[in-house]
């Protein structure tokens, strides 16, 4: 049977640190109000001429490196993105030229910050049905360039990177095999507008209009998408972990999506998981929409947290409203 294991995994921030002090001088929130209420003290935002195509083909390189692959031996590549560099063609088109591997598949996922378990849910379909052998997952974005900076619901929370994994199929019939053993995607088409970017679309074009009332900005109905998103989510990994026999005392690590801190601290203490096992870069870097469980993971990797064999689990959510989990024995 041919199973799909991560074997590399990279992320990118932007240079620029933004300070809760530069982000209290837009919104009037005081820096240890807007650290109390979100857990954050510094995110990262993009250059003016970074896009999110740049961010993810240095998060690719790293992931390549790690894996020991060249872009050469890429079969497809799956890219999440809520910020693209444009509305078309694809972003993914754009990092396939960056990286030199040329004609094989590219394109983007939108799935708002549940993107990058989506794409990853995507490439495990394609190699477990023998489509691919190996295949690039990023998530970048870049979400400071749709921030409203009089909108603290917003401003406070949002910050720019890029993360990524190489996922690759092997043949493997070993009872406790190393790759991901499930993977699931939810949506909930009725919470549609608790996060959107309300113009800018077919329903209601760019116009001068729209530009004056600010409908091009992220705009987000916050305590209602996190109530919701905290039971979807739990409710999501209990399922799983009970469907492969797991308890939550078996994780070695839990990575969700980076949304605030006090929200994953809350799913933490449901799901019965310390500190010590919960991967956490909200501090340092805020909510990077998508890109900010495979930027938590490359930093759970990259600090040794993670031996071969520990079982990892991966959880998200966001605007659609999107959820999705994933376990994996790395």
């Amino acid at each position: 049977m041919i199973r799909a294991r991560l074997i590399g995994t990279g992320s990118y921030l932007p240079s620029r640190v933004v300070t809760n002090e530069e982000i209290a001088r837009m919104t009037g929130v005081s820096p240890a109000g807007i650290e109390r209420l979100t857990g954050i003290r510094t995110r990262r935002w993009a250059a003016d001429q970074e896009a999110s195509s740049d961010l993810a083909i240095e998060a690719s390189r790293r992931a390549l490196d790690v894996a020991g692959c060249s872009p050469s031996s890429l079969d497809a590549i799956i890219l999440s993105t809520t910020s693209p560099d444009m509305a078309f063609p694809s972003t993914a088109c754009a990092v396939q030229r960056g990286l030199g591997c040329r004609q094989v598949g590219a394109f983007d996922v939108s799935a708002s910050c549940s993107g990058f378990l989506y794409g990853l849910s995507m490439a495990h379909a394609m190699i477990q049905s023998a489509q691919v052998r190996t295949c690039l997952v990023i998530a970048s974005e870049v979400k400071s360039r749709s921030l409203d900076h009089r909108d603290e619901a917003t401003t406070l929370l949002f910050g720019d990177g890029a993360g990524a994994v190489i996922l690759q199929g092997e043949e493997d019939r070993s009872p406790e095999w190393r790759g991901i053993l499930g993977i699931k995607v939810f949506a909930d088409g009725d919470y549609h507008g608790l996060i959107r970017v309300p113009s800018g679309g077919s329903r209601t074009p760019l116009s001068a209009d729209t530009l004056k009332a600010g409908g091009h900005a992220l705009r987000m109905r916050g305590a209602s998408l996190f109530r919701l998103a905290i039971r979807r989510v739990e409710r999501a990994v209990l399922d799983t972990l009970k469907e492969y026999g797991v308890r939550p005392e078996d994780l070695k690590q839990v990575v969700l999506h980076q949304a605030n801190g006090r929200i994953l601290s809350q799913l933490a203490d449901r799901l019965g998981v310390g500190p010590d096992r919960l991967a956490s870069v909200i501090e340092r870097y805020g909510n990077t929409s998508s890109a900010s469980l495979p930027i938590a993971l490359d930093d759970a990797v990259r600090n040794g947290n993670l031996s071969p064999g520990d079982l990892l689990l991966l959880g998200s959510f966001g605007g659609g409203l999107t959820w999705a989990t994933s376990l994996v024995r790395w």
